[in-house]
């Protein structure tokens, strides 16, 4: 029977780069992963495919709209949807056979299957068993549904299924607002499809600060995106080739139905625990089926650990990464660290959004004072070189101790600019230390720079 000091179940985000930190700090270890391929829901249909797709249709939507203003004349591309599955393809491929080469660099073993925990100590898989000082869980998530919906994968879809269907579809309807839906949502309007999101609340994006969700929604309307808020959807009805939407107005219980040719359910996600056995090991779960840790990602069963999308947190693969490691220095016998007020959340449609930290709602209904410094893309002369000078940058920073306490950019490169903003907040940055701090001109980031100097005196270029 092989022994390990630590076996890790699943090799997504969280996994993978814990048993890298694990073999890094001399445990002898090993990943079970039941897919063909490594990088869990992230690599293979979630995180990468989705950015290929957003990448290759935001060229598209470039060509078609700024191209000839830039004097690129010609005839804009014609989608060939085969291929650019093929290349979606292809990235997926190149970042999993990535993994396993790191697996053999660092000598981690892939134990191939589905894995179960008869007792503490062991994993089984298949009619093997394992010896394991430590176990870590981190089996990740799985698209949530609505009651009454069924999800067939080629009609009603959730995320996997949208990331491979056959052509483009005519008419989708998006049940949900949050980041997956508006992502995927924006790649098929993008691509031709006449999109509708339907959302429960009266807003996109929950918790997202409120000023960025109201210009969000309105620029994703200009780019010809519909949406239906504060409607609860009833069923969803399908026939050989198309669906049916019903859903009803929260105002008024007024009823209506959509039609489309694909409903995307991106309603969020839930843990995915099922197999493991949790339940005669007698782990503590929470109400939402997590896996209840302590402030070092134990479980109340002594060297079981869980990190990632299997416990309490927000579904981001950076943060399950950021787990991965603190376990890892834990079960080496260091100190593991995790700071949830400076993990960052990104949406990757055009413009890109960008938060990190409290948002003004959060500030407000904790009695917290604070200052807002802002600054207009439109003032920027990279982003206004870009035909990209909508959106803006936000700095909330504490009124007395002048310290960041969030920032919510949306605009171009969002998702790159929001890191200068959580390493300032790691160190406990004033704004004033980001506004002293010199930016290269010209560069979107200096909006960073205009919004910092904007909770002081005032922007130079507003």
């Amino acid at each position: 029977m092989a022994s390990y000091d630590v076996i890790i179940i699943g090799a997504g985000p969280g996994g993978y780069v814990c048993a890298i930190r694990c073999a890094q700090l001399g445990l002898k270890t090993a990943v079970v992963e039941g897919r063909e391929t490594l990088g869990g829901t992230c690599l293979n249909v979630g995180c990468i495919p989705s950015k290929a797709l957003l990448h290759a249709s935001h060229m598209l939507h470039e060509a078609e709209h700024n191209f000839a203003k830039m004097g690129l004349k010609g005839k804009s591309p014609s989608v060939d949807w085969k291929q650019m599955q093929s290349y979606k393809d292809d990235v997926i491929g190149q970042n999993t056979k990535g993994i396993e080469f790191l697996f053999k660099k660092n000598k981690v073993d892939w134990i191939k299957g589905w894995a179960s925990i008869p007792a503490a100590g062991k994993v089984q898989v298949g009619d093997e068993v394992y010896d394991a000082k430590n176990i870590v869980i981190a089996t990740g998530s799985e698209p949530s549904s609505l009651p009454g919906v069924e999800v067939d994968e080629k009609i009603v879809v959730t995320s996997t299924g949208a990331l491979e269907l056959p052509k483009t579809p005519k008419k989708m309807v998006v049940v949900g607002a949050g980041v997956i839906g508006l992502e995927m949502g924006s790649v098929y309007a993008r691509l031709g499809a006449e999109v509708t999101v339907v959302e429960f609340l009266d807003h996109i994006t929950p918790g997202m600060d409120a000023e960025v969700s109201k210009v969000f929604a309105r620029t994703l309307k200009k780019q010809g995106i519909k949406f239906v808020l504060g409607a609860a959807v009833q069923s969803v009805s399908t026939t050989k080739t198309k669906a049916k939407v019903t859903y009803k107005l929260r105002k008024n219980d007024s009823e209506a139905v959509l039609d489309a040719d694909v409903v995307l359910v991106a309603t969020g996600r839930k843990p995915f625990t099922d197999g493991l056995g949790l339940e005669a090991l007698g782990i503590e779960m929470s109400p939402r089926d997590q896996v209840q840790t302590n402030a070092h990602w134990a479980t109340n069963v002594s060297g079981i650990y869980a990190i990632g999308d299997a416990i309490n947190g927000p579904m981001l693969a950076h943060k399950a990464e950021d787990e991965g490691m603190a376990v890892a220095e834990v079960m080496a016998g260091k100190s593991g660290h995790v700071n949830y007020g400076v993990i960052p959340g990104v949406v990757y449609t055009n413009p890109e959004v960008a938060t990190v930290g409290q948002t003004e709602e959060q500030l407000k209904e904790a009695g917290h004072a604070y200052k807002i410094g802002k600054f207009t893309f439109m003032g920027n002369a990279r982003a206004k070189a870009m035909f990209a000078g909508d959106g803006f940058v936000k700095i909330l920073a504490d009124q007395s101790t002048d310290r960041v306490l969030g920032a919510h950019i949306i605009g171009p490169n969002a998702g790159e600019m929001i890191h200068e903003i959580c390493v300032a907040m790691e160190f406990g940055a004033s704004a004033q230390d980001i506004a002293l701090t010199c930016h290269a001109h010209p560069t979107c980031s200096e909006a960073v720079r205009e919004a910092a100097l904007a909770c002081g005196d005032g922007a130079i270029h507003a």
